[in-house]
């Protein structure tokens, strides 16, 4: 922490400034968190608990995107031969003294006051405390090492570009949540339904074990809280065996530049196939084409539901489970547009999950920021928060697996589409039905998996908000099995049709 303080006459004010804005900040919030005893329970409570989640989660994921350097990284103590378990203890201990911890700790204590004043017992308020804490140390010390894991030399434009996304998938939604409630001098419904979820995660367990509208929501929170700490440590300790025993990739003493994705992502195999789709999805038109009309698309579905009269309150909810599933569809015949360029991948021997893959990253890349953005809004305009989660399982269950059915059409039936350089209008004739079945295949395939959650989430429409959860766990389920099963069966037929799949590439 002294360290700090030395250095460049400039980083040394700026950080003078930083702590001293932070501490005028930490008496502020302080002083609100200890005043909040004139609330009523309800409002303490689901301040507490989305306050407590949104700092862990920035304990969580400020690492990564502020670039920060860990001057507790276990390999600077490599040097002196230590054993990766008590090293391990030692820095966990030592990350609790930090300035950030300390901030935490000054507004526990003030939010824990204020808890006693509501009737709080005072045992939950200190292991809410500590455990809030742990969970916080524990999230930073993974996130670093995961960071020390991966880190490349320089920060380029591209994973700058993934941050700005990342940051938009988050509070966008959340900016459009927050905006679309109606606060009338009480905690919103919305409001406190969030709460509630966020109290049995892995952000905010810890948070919601004071002031539990329960006994059995605060023995759940406590619960969660004690495992997410338990895996954190496990994590944690494996972490620093693999930093201790891993030697880092020499960095070149003059940098190669224009290199792009292929500097950003890992120089493994899918890594490679997942920077060379990555280029192709944001350069080639005929990609760009495809990721233009899906939103368009979708939109124009809603006229004809229109016309015939469907209120606009559930014609709304259409067009985005329409955009995700086109989305999965998209890549059902990517081998196609690589061209004679596949023939990398066969003769370099390449196996199948990586190739599976690393060509389904551009897909999510894009797509996910895109569901993330215009479902809440179409959330908005249709009202009602309580189907949210209904809607994320439909819209999940369609796009996963759309995507597993895609890893293996693209595999199984390629056919025939315009070549690169070619106007993506122009469709080359087709001596089979193989393309057809193939399409038509893979939506039906989606369409199927995702009519159990359908049914829930009409049901949730209706007005029985039980079972929109219930359709969120489905539909997440049943997207997540189908893409895991497609990538391992699209691997498989990867490995045995090489020399097909190169006939084919030759051939068109």
């Amino acid at each position: 922490m002294l360290g700090a303080l030395r250095g460049d006459r400039r980083d040394v004010i700026r950080r003078i400034i930083g702590v001293v804005v932070l501490i005028a900040a930490t008496v502020i919030a302080a002083r609100s968190a200890s005043g909040m005893a004139d609330a009523d329970t309800l409002t303490v409570a689901v301040v507490t608990v989305l306050a407590g989640s949104a700092v862990t989660l920035g304990f969580a994921v400020g690492p990564p995107v502020t670039a920060s350097v860990d001057p507790l990284d276990p390999r600077r103590f490599a040097v002196v031969g230590p054993e990766p378990r008590p090293l391990a203890g030692a820095l966990l201990v030592a990350g609790f003294l930090s300035v950030p911890v300390l901030v935490v700790l000054v507004l526990g204590i003030s939010l824990a006051i204020s808890w006693g004043a509501h009737g709080a017992n005072a045992l939950a308020s200190i292991v809410s405390v500590v455990l809030g804490l742990a969970t916080c140390v524990l999230f930073a010390r993974v996130s670093m090492a995961l960071g020390a894991l991966v880190q490349r030399p320089r920060q380029s434009r591209e994973l700058m570009g993934v941050y700005l996304v990342a940051i938009l998938v988050v509070v966008v939604p959340v900016g459009v949540f927050l905006g679309s409630l109606e606060w009338r001098g009480a905690v919103p419904s919305q409001l406190a339904s969030a709460a509630e979820i966020l109290a049995w995660t892995p952000i905010g367990a810890a948070w919601g074990i004071a002031l539990a509208p329960s006994a059995g929501a605060a023995v759940g929170s406590l619960v969660v809280a004690v495992l997410t700490v338990a895996l954190l440590t496990l994590a944690w300790f494996a972490l620093v065996d693999v930093l201790l025993t891993t030697t880092r990739r020499p960095v070149a003493v003059r940098e190669r530049g224009g290199l792009g994705w292929f500097a950003l992502l890992p120089g493994t195999p899918g890594g490679a196939v997942a920077a060379r789709s990555l280029s192709y999805w944001l350069r080639d038109r005929r990609y760009l084409v495809n990721l233009v009309i899906v939103p368009i698309a979708a939109v124009v579905s809603m006229v004809p539901l229109l016309v015939a009269g469907v209120p606009f309150e559930l014609a709304v909810l259409l067009p985005v489970p329409i955009m995700a599933l086109f989305f999965g569809w998209l890549p059902h015949n990517d081998l196609a547009y690589d061209s004679t360029a596949l023939w990398m991948h066969v003769a370099s021997g390449m196996r199948g999950a990586p190739d599976r893959i690393g060509r389904l990253v551009p897909v999510l890349l894009i797509s996910i920021p895109v569901l993330a953005i215009t479902l809440p809004l179409a959330i908005v305009a249709h009202g009602r928060w309580a189907v949210f989660p209904a809607m994320v399982g439909v819209c999940a269950a369609l796009f996963l697996s759309g995507l597993g059915l895609s890893s293996i059409s693209s595999v199984l039936a390629p056919y025939a589409v315009s070549r690169p350089g070619d106007s993506p209008f122009q469709q080359p004739q087709r001596t089979g039905s193989g393309g057809v079945m193939a399409q038509g295949l893979v939506m039906a395939g989606a369409i199927i998996t995702a009519a159990p959650a359908g049914w829930l989430t009409w049901q949730a429409i209706e007005g029985k908000t039980i079972d929109s959860m219930f359709a969120l766990w489905i539909g997440v389920g049943a997207g997540a099995f189908v893409l895991i099963v497609g990538i391992a069966i699209g691997a498989l037929l990867f490995e045995r049709r090489g020399t097909r799949l190169m006939e084919f590439a030759e051939a068109t």
